[in-house]
């Protein structure tokens, strides 16, 4: 007789209030950053207060990107504690940034591309996706890390595989983003 000495199924299933409490806060939270970015007054008209944040924003960006591909690799090495490690770091930059970008929006509002480059057309279709799937990303990201500090690795595994590509390309577009909004405009 094979005795099983990890728990039954039943107690590793994610609970629906846990999954909803997360996307509520999600909801939320993108309904705070659209109201920061479209409808808040900034108060730093003048613009001299923390004008470097947008940089600070990109290098966070940068960081995550690379906290993320070096999770990837560990995890495809089977390397779990340095994947875990990674991983962290990777939310560890992106939390950092989220602050930093709510206060440069709280400052200084929405940086405006010039529509008249001949870059617009790329530009807005790339910021719509980036700001789309950075919507999409953060409830995945709470998630995924949720399954995983839970011990629930199937699901968790089976959910990375979608959240993964996604965060990636958040935290890529927002450093192009950022270059674009500095070089070009």
């Amino acid at each position: 007789m094979n005795v099983r000495t990890t728990q039954p199924t039943a107690s590793l299933r994610t609970p629906p209030s846990i999954v909803a409490a997360i996307i509520a806060v999600s909801a939320g939270a993108s309904a705070f950053i659209c109201w920061l970015v479209y409808f808040h007054t900034p108060t730093d008209v003048a613009g001299t207060q923390l004008r470097s944040l947008p940089l600070v924003n990109a290098v966070l960006n940068a960081l995550s990107t690379v906290a993320l591909i070096a999770g990837y690799r560990f995890i495809r090495s089977k390397n779990i504690s340095q994947h875990r490690a990674a991983m962290f770091t990777a939310f560890l930059f992106s939390s950092i940034f989220l602050v930093s970008y709510l206060v440069n929006f709280s400052l200084h509002g929405e940086t405006h591309f010039n529509r008249h480059s001949a870059w617009w057309p790329f530009y807005w279709k790339l910021l719509a996706s980036h700001i789309i799937l950075s919507i999409i990303a953060l409830p995945m990201i709470l998630i995924t890390f949720f399954l995983s500090l839970t011990g629930r690795f199937p699901a968790h595994r089976k959910l990375a595989r979608y959240t993964w590509p996604i965060w990636m390309y958040v935290s890529v577009t927002g450093v192009i983003v950022y270059w674009m909004q500095s070089a070009i405009h």
